[in-house]
């Protein structure tokens, strides 16, 4: 497949290069991310006609052969001799957990701008554009991709912009004329802000977009001598199209062969988006079908790592370590319930006895034989396995460990915890999530702080909103995962008050916005 690169790209990128990236991507990146996402999502196989399932759940394949494959004897029913495969997805309701903890809610965005007009402003803009685009919702999302993959990119379309850019251009021309005039040209800059395009909050939100991209379609072009630098950043995925298949016989009798099923499917292309610091092309099947001017001068990209890990751009996953956990757990549960099957029916041996096989063993029941050798010898029944229990606790407490989440944390109260208060008993309880939360909420607020500086900054350049660098900073107040005493909460702000925290910090903290009464 050939792309037709802009020769205006400032970056060392051409198609040689642009064709090896996806065929890294392709063959060992994007198996290695599906995998993550298949045993965080555990899906089921297909369903048959009867509406049972073709196969196994997903994390099946984890298993080892013997449960995989079970051998069947000549002249048996292939199914009668399968083994009971029992999947048990210990990752996923701890990954909702961990989502839960982090964003129980949109963390409140304060602007540091020296101006207090000035940063009321600039919250209502910022604010405006993340509810537009989701609010929680979107830091949720953003938190689950993060901890299935070990990071996330933020990417903001400023597209819409352009439309409305061009008038607030003009106008600004006039009023920047105007306040020098005014002011004169030593004062204007620190005294007066440039006017803006004159539109609502709820308006400039519109116009902008943030979108939380995966890393399955994601290939970040790194800077040669500085990882964290990103030269260009690269989409490339299968998008489904509103038409039917229309590729050759060959084709469509491979996939009949992979799938079992030769009905018509929905179409698709590939997309190739190349986003550098100065342009932005869209190729579909190869093909270049858009080219747009990046007038941001850098890319529009945020990337957050999960959890941090030194010296490399991907950051750690909270699944990985837990796939090998998880492989035990379920061959361990498959086991017993293997053994469970055997042993928790009566089963009989007869001997010498005609027609045994036709007249099964019931109340009643009564066989004649002239064999003096004969007997009807009884074995199995459901027998404990202190080891095999004992095996699967520690398993599931060693998954509470890695993880960082515990039944607790999900609501599932089993520690003791003594005399101690409720809330401090389930703080203690939870100590393991909570460190693990504040980690991530390092990178994930380095994320928002650096994704609002750039709305502001996208805002600026297309003349919508005028801000100085000096006031795109924010500083971000969490919420409390764990629910405390309101009481205590207050009598806790009050001392801070006295200490001098500002009443807006004061409220914040609390979770009362400046308009509540």
């Amino acid at each position: 497949m050939a792309y037709e690169l802009s020769p205006f790209q400032s970056i060392p990128l051409d198609d040689a290069l642009l064709e090896m990236l996806i065929g890294e991507h392709e063959s060992i990146t994007l198996p290695r991310l599906r995998r993550l996402w298949s045993y965080f999502r555990n899906a089921l196989s297909e369903p048959t006609p009867s509406g049972g399932s073709t196969g196994a759940p997903a994390q099946a394949a984890g298993l080892p052969l013997r449960l995989q494959n079970p051998s069947t004897l000549e002249g048996e029913d292939e199914t009668s001799l399968r083994k009971e495969v029992v999947i048990e997805n210990d990752i996923a309701w701890r990954i909702h957990t961990l989502v839960d903890f982090m964003f129980p809610e949109s963390p409140t965005i304060r602007s540091t701008a020296p101006d207090v007009r000035r940063a009321s402003e600039i919250e209502g803009v910022l604010n405006a554009v993340f509810k537009a685009n989701g609010a929680t919702a979107l830091w949720q999302d953003a938190a689950l991709l993060g901890s299935v993959y070990g990071h996330v990119d933020f990417l903001l379309n400023c597209r819409e912009l352009d439309r409305i850019g061009a008038a607030g251009r003009r106008s600004n021309a006039t009023s920047r004329r105007q306040g020098d005039t005014e002011l004169g040209n030593s004062n204007a800059g620190a005294t007066s802000h440039p006017a803006t395009s004159g539109l609502s909050p709820e308006a400039i939100a519109s116009r902008l977009v943030i979108e939380a991209i995966e890393p399955t379609r994601a290939i970040p072009l790194l800077n040669h001598s500085d990882y964290r630098r990103l030269d260009a950043y690269i989409l490339h995925f299968q998008q489904l199209v509103n038409e039917a298949d229309r590729s050759g016989l060959l084709a469509r009798l491979s996939r009949a062969m992979r799938s079992g099923s030769s009905a018509p499917r929905r179409g698709s292309i590939t997309i190739t988006e190349i986003i550098s610091p100065t342009f932005c092309q869209r190729y579909e099947d190869g093909k270049l079908v858009m080219e747009t001017l990046n007038r941001l001068g850098r890319l529009p990209v945020v990337h957050v790592q999960n959890l941090s890990q030194p010296l490399m751009y991907a950051g750690l996953s909270d699944v990985e370590p837990l796939i090998p956990l998880q492989d035990e757990l379920n061959t361990r549960l498959s086991d017993r319930a293997n053994r469970v099957t055997m042993q928790s029916f009566r089963m009989w041996l007869g001997k010498g006895i005609e027609d045994f096989a036709d007249h099964p063993v019931g109340p009643g029941q009564m066989w004649v034989t002239e064999n003096l050798d004969a007997s009807i010898d009884a074995f199995g029944g459901d027998a404990d396995s202190p080891s095999e229990t004992a095996h699967i606790e520690q398993l599931r407490e060693a998954m509470d460990k890695t993880s960082g989440v515990t039944p607790a944390a999900a609501g599932h109260i089993r520690a003791r915890v003594g005399n101690l208060t409720s809330e401090n008993a389930l703080r203690i309880s939870l100590m393991g999530t909570i460190a693990k939360t504040r980690r991530k909420r390092v990178t994930y607020g380095t994320g928002i702080k650096q994704l609002s500086e750039l709305i502001l900054h996208a805002l600026d350049v297309y003349s919508v909103f005028h801000t100085r660098p000096e006031e795109r900073g924010v500083e971000l107040t969490w919420t409390d995962p764990i629910a405390s005493d309101e009481s205590r909460r207050i009598a806790d702000a009050l001392a801070k008050a006295q200490l001098g925290v500002s009443t807006s910090v004061l409220r914040a903290e609390l979770g009362y916005a400046e308009t509540d009464e």
